[in-house]
């Protein structure tokens, strides 16, 4: 059977493909707290899978590869040997102000029914205020006149990018799951936006 990767690798299309890789377990992503500009380190864990993520992006090529100047996206990067990564401070975690390091349930505690997605950060950032970081990314990819540009972030912030990347509302990157270490890949569908891979 073919590898999910492979397949993507073997779809043609003149169109750069963006690659999204979300960094190793961090004891805070293990909890489901939110870290947004937390400087949290991988666990062992995080540590092993970021790494074993290399055997299975060996055989592409990325002409660009930008990273959160957090440490657990640019220690995952350097891990799963995506050498040469560019820090691009764009594509930090969403600001969750004064909810960093708290759970779903807790911030709920506070404010019932609260969703990032919608209600947004209180302290921190709003899902436009994202989305208008998720955007400039996005053109640079595209306006890039690469083949394979990969990114190596966080969660919220590649989910958001996600649902911009389809012309999706920035909400929109709530339908999209994404764990620890998982790549996926946006590409398009001769010239429409698509997704190619999920989190494989």
């Amino acid at each position: 059977m073919t590898h999910p990767i492979s397949d993507v690798e073997n779809h043609k299309s003149d169109n750069p493909r963006l690659w999204l890789l979300r960094h190793g377990e961090t004891e805070w992503a293990r909890e489901g707290r939110h870290t947004g500009l937390t400087d949290v380190e991988l666990t062992a864990e995080g540590e092993a899978l970021a790494a074993g993520i290399k055997s299975r992006l060996e055989h592409i090529t990325f002409d660009l590869v930008l990273t959160s100047p957090l440490q657990r996206a640019w220690r995952t990067a350097e891990l799963a040997g995506l050498n040469q990564a560019e820090e691009e401070p764009r594509v930090v975690e969403w600001d969750y102000g004064d909810y960093e390091g708290l759970t779903t349930d807790e911030i709920r505690e506070k404010e019932p029914g609260w969703s990032i997605w919608t209600h947004g950060a209180r302290g921190g950032e709003s899902a436009g205020q994202v989305a208008a970081r998720a955007d400039a990314v996005i053109a640079r990819v595209r306006s890039s006149g690469h083949r394979n540009v990969m990114l190596v972030a966080h969660s919220h912030f590649l989910r958001l990018l996600t649902a911009r990347w389809l012309s999706l509302e920035p909400a929109g990157g709530h339908h999209f799951l994404l764990g620890t270490g998982k790549v996926c890949t946006l590409g398009w569908d001769r010239e429409t936006p698509a997704v190619l891979a999920w989190g494989v």
